[in-house]
């Protein structure tokens, strides 16, 4: 399976951080076996304590590649203001329609190797709610029982059940879980029931619950990662369609479809990853245009057309830190972007 990640691909382009990190996990945690791995402790430390003292915030008056906009459609992208981003990474992030509980993928580090990420204690799923425009503190998102080896990512949430990506004890390798958020606190998680054959990464489910669209490496693609539809019959997800008009021979993943259906958003790597978008018309996706570059991806919407995106600081070809940015939308969308 397929996941985002810090590193190049064969292309040497610069991919999304969480690939290798979550093999190398998957490494991990088989070695680890039950006898260690990365646990849930009892009480949640503190994430900002474990970023290093000596890096520096990076803002945009000092980022040397700042995400640039193709659109007249959004205002000018900006860092959300602490506490979501930190000097640590901030990655993937999913917010919720109405705008006020926000995702994040966190790890303090990005600098250290993956296997002393898995093993840091804070590295994971992250949650902010927003009250009177104010993001408040970080939350730390808990999907496994305490005292047993995990590594949890890709998070997405529809309703009241998130989706998520786990190596963890007990399990071989990457796999997809589901968990139900009930009186308070995520429980009842559990391996998701997806046909291994479809090879399902990264994934974004309509509001209806009826199609799934992923990024896979599955034979029948054009490039390296491709954007794939897979529809819910009767409770059963059909064969996955690669939906052509969207995909190109580069990467093209992380897929995000908007609150009322009508935009499909993705990343497109070409050297480095740029968001991209496309439009139903008449009930088809059309060809996809270039909304924002520069270290830009992984896009995220509120049911207000505000976009939500992580951007990667780069210097020398090494990535020091990432931050998630937002856009908000000020003008209708339109074919041209």
């Amino acid at each position: 399976m397929t996941f985002s990640g810090l590193g190049k691909s064969a292309k040497n382009e610069v991919i999304p951080m969480r690939k290798t990190f979550f093999l190398s996990c998957i490494f991990l945690l088989a070695l680890t076996g039950c006898s260690g791995g990365v646990q849930t402790p009892t009480v949640t430390p503190d994430r900002e304590s474990f970023i290093p003292l000596e890096h520096e915030k990076i803002t945009p008056e000092n980022d040397l590649y700042p995400p640039q906009s193709f659109s007249n459609e959004f205002s000018e992208p900006v860092p959300l203001p602490y506490p979501v981003n930190t000097r640590g990474a901030e990655d993937s992030a999913f917010v919720m329609p109405d705008g006020n509980t926000l995702y994040v993928w966190f790890t303090p580090d990005c600098l250290k190797p993956v296997e002393e990420q898995a093993f840091d204690g804070v590295t994971g799923i992250y949650a902010f709610h927003k009250m009177d425009d104010t993001w408040g503190p970080a939350e730390r998102v808990v999907l496994q029982d305490p005292g047993k080896a995990v590594l949890d990512g890709c998070e997405f949430v529809l309703e009241n059940r998130i989706w998520f990506c786990s190596a963890r004890e007990g399990f071989t390798g990457m796999q997809w879980f589901i968990a139900d958020f009930i009186d308070g606190k995520w429980q009842n998680w559990k391996q998701a029931n997806f046909n291994p054959d479809y090879e399902i990464g990264e994934l974004h489910i309509t509001a209806n619950g009826k199609e799934m669209y992923f990024h896979s490496a599955r034979q029948g693609g054009l490039g390296g990662y491709d954007i794939w539809l897979s529809r819910n019959v009767d409770g059963e997800w059909q064969e996955p369609e690669n939906i052509s008009v969207v995909n190109s021979p580069d990467t093209d993943g992380w897929p995000f479809i908007s609150p009322d259906g009508d935009e499909l958003w993705f990343t497109r790597i070409i050297g480095a990853p740029e968001l991209w978008r496309s439009i139903k018309i008449n009930g088809k996706w059309t060809s996809p245009k270039k909304m924002f570059a520069n270290f830009a991806g992984e896009a995220s919407m509120d049911i207000e057309g505000n976009l939500y995106f992580t951007h990667h600081f780069y210097k020398d070809s090494v990535m020091l830190e990432a931050d998630i940015y937002t856009a908000h939308r000020i003008n209708q969308q339109n074919e041209d972007g």
